[in-house]
């Protein structure tokens, strides 16, 4: 009899768990429970009219074969004039690669760079696949832990103990999925002091969600603070937040062209290119501007600003306001310790059963004890969680749940 054995590799990775959390969320509405899911990580505003559009007319246009694996040649020129033009980036079209997601953008990066026995360094809280992506290319994680107390941010001290000779590529994300934390133009500074003394590091920059930020300063890219490293550095980025075009799944990648190249060919026996339509509706998203992105932005700091203060009246939360993003990242071990509970994975498991709101636990982001709570919902939705959450934190266990929650 055939016994399947699987791969040591697929053995060291876990499943996604924020759309293990939002695929639950939907199979329990589905059977007719009354869920409120904040566990989602995507805009709940539409794809743009002009966008849609843009796809629409290359359909009839019968835009609907192959294109160059790294992407059409159009959308590579509006990711360069996007860089240019928002971010005071220059790069050619040669030094971009178009693929399917930002979560592509980083696996290409990681099968390209990576070997066995190299190390990337991960501030944690992290966005969930950077481990086990790099698992997936068998390098080795490390992580570095920060906490509320230091607003989620790396020191350049801890940064500084954590590379090693052995160290190929560090990861920023700013503004942070989950915490919503970005690092100031000092703040870069001096972790860019740190890294030119390890001058065999790769930086790559995640910034998925510069368009979503308010805080004290502008959206600022490390390149922008220490352009000498521009040359060890890969910008990663997309349409999905900026634009509501999740599910388009289009992601883009720029640097060092002989790394764009190793990436691409990666890509080119994987997904090969990005679907034809979305990436006509991609560009036509970058040439807009922020019309649709500014209104948006506006939506998302109301909301956080009026999250962030129900959250902390509860008891037994932290909650640290953050600078951008849609989610905020409570600390939840008072509320453990008053429910009697064991983790913050139960936690999550309970909220869900017994008050019907996904959440997707901090142990998934390398940081037990938190509960990240996405904000990308309805006013009425968020007071109908807020109110669910606070009765049970103070032990009315399930009580209380209405239908109907549009």
């Amino acid at each position: 009899m055939f016994k399947l054995t699987l791969s040591a590799r697929v053995g060291r990775i876990k499943p996604s768990s924020t759309l293990a959390v939002s695929a639950r969320a939907k199979a329990l509405k589905a059977e007719g429970r009354d869920i409120l899911d904040l566990g989602v990580g995507e805009p709940d505003f539409d794809t743009p009219e002009a966008i849609k559009d843009a796809a629409i007319g290359a359909i009839r246009n019968g835009f609907t074969k192959y294109t160059a694996t790294d992407g059409i040649a159009s959308l590579k020129e509006a990711v360069c004039e996007k860089f240019a033009r928002e971010n005071g980036l220059d790069f050619t079209t040669s030094q971009i690669l178009v693929s399917v997601g930002g979560k592509q953008s980083f696996y290409n990066l990681a099968q390209a760079l990576l070997d066995t026995g190299d190390e990337v360094v991960i501030p944690a809280p992290y966005w969930v696949s950077y481990v086990d992506i790099a698992l997936m290319a068998d390098a080795t994680p490390v992580i570095i832990p920060t906490t509320i107390e230091q607003n989620f941010k790396v020191s350049p001290e801890a940064l500084d103990a954590a590379l090693a000779f052995k160290t190929k590529l560090f990861v920023l994300n700013s503004p942070s999925n989950p915490t919503g934390a970005s690092y100031t133009r000092a703040e870069l500074a001096a972790l860019g002091d740190v890294l030119r003394r390890y001058p065999q590091v790769l930086i790559a920059s995640d910034d998925m969600y510069e368009h979503i930020a308010w805080g004290d300063e502008p959206f600022t890219n490390i390149v922008n603070v220490c352009p000498d490293l521009a040359d060890r550095t890969i910008v990663l980025n997309g349409v999905s937040k900026a634009y509501a075009m999740t599910g388009w799944r289009i992601g883009y990648a720029a640097g060092p062209a002989a790394l764009i190249n190793a990436m691409t060919k990666v890509q080119s026996q994987s997904t090969s290119n990005p679907t034809s339509i979305a990436q006509v509706a991609a560009e036509a998203a970058l040439r807009s501007g922020t019309t649709f992105v500014t209104p948006m932005c506006r939506a998302f700091k109301a909301r956080h600003d009026w999250m962030h203060q129900a959250l902390t009246s509860l008891p037994g939360v932290r909650c640290r306001a953050g600078d951008g993003t849609f989610y905020l990242f409570p600390e939840m071990k008072g509320a453990l310790k008053n429910l009697g509970l064991p983790d913050d994975q139960v936690l999550a498991e309970h909220l869900l059963e017994q008050t019907g709101i996904a959440a997707v636990p901090g142990s998934a982001f390398g940081a037990p004890g938190y509960l990240r709570f996405s904000y990308a919902a309805s006013d009425q939705i968020l007071a109908e969680a807020i109110a669910r959450l606070r009765r049970f934190l103070s032990g009315e266990v399930g009580a209380g749940l209405r239908s109907g929650i549009p």
